[in-house]
C-alpha cells in the first residue's frame, strides 16, 4: 500500500467541502430529497385513488375517446 493516488485525494476533498461546506448544505439536501420523495409518494397515491375510484367510467372514457362517440352515462354495463 503506498500513498493516496490523486483519486483518493479527490474524493477525500469532495466529501469534507460536502460535509463542512457551511450553511447546513448537507441538511438542505436531504431535505429536498425528503420533499421529493413524499411528492412523488403522494402523486402515485392520488393517481391510484383516481383510477379506483370509478373504474367503469374509465373504461367507457377510454372506449369513447377510440370509438370517436361521446361517453355514456347512465347505461348500464352488461356482461
Amino acid at each position: 500500500m503506498g500513498t493516496f493516488s490523486i483519486w483518493h485525494w479527490l474524493v477525500v476533498l469532495v466529501v469534507v467541502l460536502i460535509l463542512f461546506g457551511g450553511g447546513g448544505k448537507l441538511s438542505r439536501l436531504m431535505g429536498d430529497m425528503a420533499k421529493g420523495v413524499n411528492a412523488f409518494k403522494k402523486g402515485l397515491k392520488d393517481k391510484d385513488g383516481e383510477d379506483a375510484a370509478d373504474p367503469q367510467q374509465k373504461l367507457d372514457s377510454d372506449r369513447a375517446a377510440a370509438t370517436g362517440e361521446a361517453p355514456k352515462k347512465d347505461e348500464a354495463v352488461k356482461g
